[in-house]
């Protein structure tokens, strides 16, 4: 892995750097070709999936992740799927079609897949977009999956015995979690119990009272419970800090609009190799600006068992 992997190609100066209203607005906005080229006039030349099953030694229990990705020329976006959700047709319906179609297209995780397949087209991670890169160490899928955890962690900036809301049970997480002594609410669809027997809630919403920063992965980005996230943490005046192979290039664009900082992962995520990778943060200090350069800064200085979540080691 490197950073140039997954980079886009030189474009045309975002036109519209100001803050989406919401998630639809954003895509309103990329299909009036008001965020860089005529989406269009672009195609996408391949579409894939990547399984994955996943089990470590002296873990409980293990996890399936399904990941959809478009390439555009050089960039990828990406958006999880409940594993074996995707038909090959619907793939096969992304290759050679343009990004506005997909944009449009009825299948939830097409749309994101293509939104952050052109976000990364337009604006890649890099520090000119207010990226800061974030190396990680060759090593296990565990290995690197703890160093990523520590690298997401630190975006939070919680004050001892305030409570985290975890969207999307990963265990790295919480077990850097359980190291800071950060206490935690866990919240995942498939429900069940985490690595250390605690009870998983499966309705996010109904927990955002009790808690005082949500910490999500971007998935809630496929299955329509981001937009109800962001506008709680916005109205609340909560962080939300996302964790993000899923939408990675899609959720800076949110930063000040609900958004406090992003841990931004592009293809090819950190469990395919065993290499050194990088990450790439937003927020919590590290300069994302709105416009890339041209605005204010924004952003607040800051496994289940048996299931997918967005690479839950």
């Amino acid at each position: 892995m490197s950073a140039a992997i997954g980079a886009g190609a030189a474009v045309p100066a975002v036109q519209d750097g100001t803050a989406p209203a919401s998630y639809d607005d954003l895509v309103s906005r990329a299909l009036a070709g008001k965020l860089g080229p005529a989406p269009r006039t672009l195609r996408i030349a391949v579409a894939f999936t990547t399984s994955q099953v996943v089990r470590h030694d002296g873990r409980r229990g293990g996890y399936r992740n399904e990941v959809l990705s478009l390439r555009l020329d050089r960039a990828v976006g990406s958006c999880a799927v409940e594993p074996g959700a995707l038909s090959g047709a619907a793939v096969d319906d992304c290759v050679g079609t343009d990004v506005a179609r997909l944009l449009e297209h009825p299948l939830p995780p097409v749309r994101v897949a293509a939104l952050d397949a052109y976000l990364m087209h337009v604006t890649p991670h890099t520090p000119q977009n207010g990226a800061l890169p974030r190396p990680l160490p060759a090593g296990s899928s565990l290995e690197k999956s703890r160093a990523r955890a520590k690298a997401v962690v630190e975006l939070l900036d919680v004050r001892p015995g305030q409570t985290v809301l975890v969207v999307g049970v990963v265990n790295s997480l919480l077990e850097a979690l359980r190291s800071r002594g950060i206490p935690y609410i866990t919240c995942d669809l498939k429900g069940g119990r985490t690595e250390w027997g605690e009870p998983v809630v499966t309705d996010a919403l109904a927990e955002l009272d009790r808690c005082d920063a949500v910490l999500a992965s971007g998935m809630t980005l496929g299955n329509g419970s981001f937009e109800p996230l962001r506008e709680h943490a916005l109205h609340a005046g909560k962080q939300l800090v996302m964790f993000a192979q899923t939408g990675s290039a899609v959720l800076p664009r949110f930063l000040g609009a609900g958004v406090s900082a992003v841990c931004a992962e592009p293809y090819p995520f950190f469990w395919l190799d065993g290499g050194p990778g990088v990450i790439h943060r937003y927020g919590h200090g590290h300069g994302y600006t709105h416009g890339h350069g041209h605005g204010q800064r924004s952003g607040r200085p800051s496994g289940h068992r048996d299931g997918s979540t967005e690479a839950a080691l």
